[in-house]
């Protein structure tokens, strides 16, 4: 049986999501809390995503969040037990029902050649590759962190305008605000950064144009590093902006995952 999903299979859903994920090709270990809040953050909507069952045990999901006229594949997986089977296609078939007539997007490991050469066949086509990144400072470069949002900070004009590549679905400035984990803002009015603690994660980094190359994204990758107190995890990077990638490598970044994003227009 097939059928969307509601709140109340988030229990099924986490015992899936670990079983389809127990041999992926990168380790993912989540616990409930940090399963609902990746799902949360990336705006799961339940009525929107769809599972598979056998005897009323869940076998098969996607997940899919909503941002305006956008959505989101944040998780499809299949238990080892019910793979080749076709329940992943069919995950897949189902959502594009409920999802028009959005774009679709999702995001694919490079080294998953089974995966990717079922979105190709399903319509995706790639848009970008994204790198992460792993950063750990060398030394602690003072700077102030405030409590909030990029839109909090002292800016003359919105922060937007810092960026020179669009953030990934997971570092948008939406999936930010609907974190139930605590964030806080690096910066001032020339540079800003978004952390957050607890795991790590730096979801945004700007720096104003006019005020690129006085050393101000280095000291805010530091002083981010101090804050949570552990290495930071800099999650799918646009790799096609040279300065970025060269930025990241001179702080001394190391690249861990490449992912693919990858987008069908549902009509």
């Amino acid at each position: 049986m097939i059928r969307t999903l509601t709140h109340d299979d988030f229990e099924s859903l986490f015992a899936a999501f670990t079983a389809a994920f127990s041999d992926y090709v990168v380790p993912l270990v989540l616990t409930r809390e940090q399963l609902l809040e990746m799902f949360t953050r990336r705006g799961w909507v339940p009525e929107l995503s769809v599972a598979a069952f056998d005897g009323g045990a869940m076998v098969a999901f996607t997940v899919n969040g909503i941002d305006s006229d956008r959505a989101y594949d944040s998780g499809t997986g299949v238990v080892l037990t019910h793979r080749r089977s076709g329940l992943a296609r069919a995950m897949m078939e189902r959502s594009f029902e409920l999802l028009r007539p959005r774009e679709y997007v999702l995001e694919v490991i490079d080294a998953n050649a089974r995966a990717h050469a079922l979105y190709r066949d399903l319509g995706f086509r790639e848009t970008r590759g994204l790198q992460c990144w792993a950063f750990e400072a060398q030394r602690h470069i003072g700077s102030q962190a405030h409590r909030g949002s990029p839109v909090s900070l002292c800016a003359s004009e919105p922060v937007s305008l810092w960026w020179d590549i669009q953030p990934s679905w997971q570092n948008s400035t939406s999936s930010i605000a609907r974190a139930r984990m605590p964030h806080v803002t690096l910066g001032n009015e020339d540079a800003y950064a978004v952390l957050f603690p607890q795991t790590g994660d730096l979801a945004q980094l700007a720096v104003r144009p006019e005020a690129r190359r006085r050393g101000l994204g280095t000291a805010l990758l530091h002083e981010a590093a101090a804050v949570a107190g552990k290495p930071l995890r800099i999650q799918n990077v646009d790799e096609r902006h040279a300065g970025i990638v060269n930025f990241l490598e001179r702080a001394g970044a190391k690249r861990t995952v490449r992912q693919l994003e990858m987008v069908r227009a549902l009509d």
